[in-house]
């Protein structure tokens, strides 16, 4: 299949995108690398199967016949989204337009990211799809939450006026290799401060709670997704929406604490001030996924975390030397 992957350079999308080059999919990956990283692609480029794009999907795409999307593209850190707000907020507006304008021309199915952020800080635990949430619309998080609860607004509307096949992925906390360093959110925070025995840094007082999912998991729920919607999804004319992720659920203190152990780490943990409007509990309700895709979570925390501090440490010495000027 030709497959459009927007934001395939970050770090959850050049994970999909090696996976679909893998499978033989004509792969073309559209990245404006603002947060997107090239090396995160560097190894599929040059392969037959594989086209790079550089474009910013705020800006009318350029045509092409494509079998399937998946729109990934949109700042998804906090750090990210506080620095870029109006960019976040049109990429989840006028570039998910864009984006499903070609899905639209073309008449296939279109996998939206969307994110557990839809939730808020939610009132009820776990969050199921028919949760509608409870966000704070003007909050320092809310260019972020309000654009994606727009994205899916929106890719809604146009799935009732198309003949485009939709499926929306709230997609939980996910971690794993090609995260940045200075990403911003919990795990990496945690690894690089552990790694340099830095102070663990924990905002309130750690007894909110997330639930992590590794990435190979996470591709492997777009892969049954993919087989979903080219075997037939639209036989009941119905908008599919799926939680992505991990339902176990941890503190974040159990998390700093977890991460020190592993890493060896003399770091002390320290305490800071909850950040506006962060969820206190983040745990997804998998039946629908469970049932409908058949899938199922395997990596767990602590395979998940040896493998990505493992990359983390690789990726701090390369860092080292590229700044110190040695030869990589």
């Amino acid at each position: 299949m030709r497959i459009l992957v927007t934001g395939g350079a970050g770090f959850i999308g050049s994970h999909l995108c090696e996976r679909l080059v893998e499978q033989t999919h004509d792969v073309i990956c559209v990245d404006s690398f603002v947060t997107g990283a090239k090396a995160n692609i560097s190894h599929l480029l040059g392969k037959p199967n594989f086209k790079l794009i550089e474009h910013d999907i705020q800006n009318t795409l350029p045509g092409g016949e494509y079998d399937f999307i998946f729109h990934l593209a949109s700042p998804a850190s906090p750090v990210d989204y506080a620095a870029l707000p109006i960019e976040t907020l049109l990429t989840n507006s006028i570039g998910c337009r864009n984006v499903l304008d070609i899905a639209a021309e073309n008449k296939c199915g279109i996998f939206i990211a969307s994110t557990s952020e839809v939730y808020g800080d939610p009132l009820v635990t776990p969050q199921t799809e028919q949760y509608w949430g409870n966000v704070n619309p003007i909050g320092v998080r809310s260019c972020y939450d309000e654009g994606k609860r727009f994205a899916e607004a929106l890719a809604v509307a146009y799935e009732r006026k198309t003949d485009l096949v939709l499926v929306i992925g709230r997609i939980f906390n996910t971690f794993g290799p090609r995260m940045r360093i200075n990403d911003g959110r919990a795990i990496p925070n945690f690894i690089n401060q552990a790694l340099t025995d830095e102070p663990l840094t924990v905002y309130g007082d750690g007894s909110q709670t997330r639930s992590f999912c590794y990435v190979d998991d996470l591709i492997h729920a777009f892969e049954l997704i993919l087989e979903k919607v080219t075997s037939g999804l639209k036989d009941d004319g119905s908008v599919k929406v799926v939680n992505l992720g991990n339902s176990a659920e941890m503190t974040i203190l159990d998390l700093a604490q977890t991460i020190k152990t592993m890493c060896q780490s003399a770091s002390e943990i320290v305490y800071g001030p909850l950040p506006g409007d962060d969820p206190l509990q983040r745990r997804p309700e998998l039946a629908h996924a469970r049932s409908w895709l058949k899938y199922e979570p395997k990596v767990s925390l602590k395979e998940g975390l040896d493998k990505v501090i493992t990359w983390f440490a690789e990726a701090r010495k390369l860092e080292k030397r590229v700044s110190s000027g040695e030869q990589t």
